[in-house]
């Protein structure tokens, strides 16, 4: 089976589980993190370097504010929760998106849980927390137009790396294999520039159903897919 160097998973379902099961929306919240856990957990097992989640998008901003509280609660807990699990298993904890936003404690805890496993080096997991791939790429294009106002860098002097490079995600390859849950077929404006040659996978399991086992079966099927990114099949060599 081959393994992505780098997986992405837009997180989709919680709310929807619940209210198959006629529950409050926040009961499928929090089984959603026990499966953040479990995949997690799986991803580091098998060898994933860099497992990206879209955890709270731009737009999750305007859900009622009962519901973003408890997700915030729910964020500052599983940090607090899971940083031993990071530590003993080498996992560096990253973040990107608009954390300005962030309430002021949940920001603190997760700039010390970043900093705690700043050294770590076998995964990186990344949190895509209050982000927009639109607002990124605004911010992007932002931050280069003043480096050329500036006289450090001149407009010729922009190209694919360097926008990539400046980037939220720029200390990262960009995604192998995207997976979403709950059965919708869309990107929800997450990693617009990174996912450009990404293998995307649609599962119909919210995300609280999703488990060790889908994970399994999405990376199967992703071994299966040649990625030729614009070449012909017999100019692919096939990769170990």
């Amino acid at each position: 089976m081959r393994i992505p160097q780098h997986l992405a998973i837009i997180m989709d379902g919680n709310g929807r589980w619940a209210e198959q099961r006629r529950l409050p929306r926040i009961a499928g919240h929090r089984r959603g993190v026990e499966a953040v856990h479990e995949i997690v957990t799986v991803c580091r097992e098998i060898g994933v370097g860099n497992l990206t989640l879209y955890a709270f998008s731009s737009e999750n901003w305007g859900r009622p504010d009962d519901e973003v509280s408890a997700l915030m609660s729910l964020l500052s807990h599983y940090l607090r929760g899971e940083l031993k699990t990071m530590l003993d298993n080498r996992i560096r904890l990253n973040v990107i998106g608009q954390i300005d936003r962030l309430p002021a404690n949940v920001a603190a805890v997760l700039r010390e849980t970043i900093a705690k496993t700043a050294d770590n080096s076998e995964m990186t997991l990344t949190l895509a927390l209050s982000y927009g791939a639109r607002d990124e790429i605004v911010r992007t294009v932002r931050k280069l137009a003043n480096k050329v106002a500036v006289g450090e860098i001149t407009p010729e002097d922009i190209d694919e790396t360097m926008l990539s490079a400046a980037l939220d995600t720029g200390m990262l390859p960009d995604p192998d294999l995207l997976i979403r849950t709950s059965g919708e077929m869309r990107i929800s404006n997450f990693l617009l520039w990174q996912l450009a040659y990404t293998e995307l996978i649609f599962s119909d399991l919210f995300w609280p159903d999703f488990d060790r086992k889908a994970l399994l079966d999405c990376l199967k099927e992703f071994s299966c897919r040649q990625r030729r990114f614009g070449l012909t099949g017999a100019q692919v060599k096939p990769e170990k």
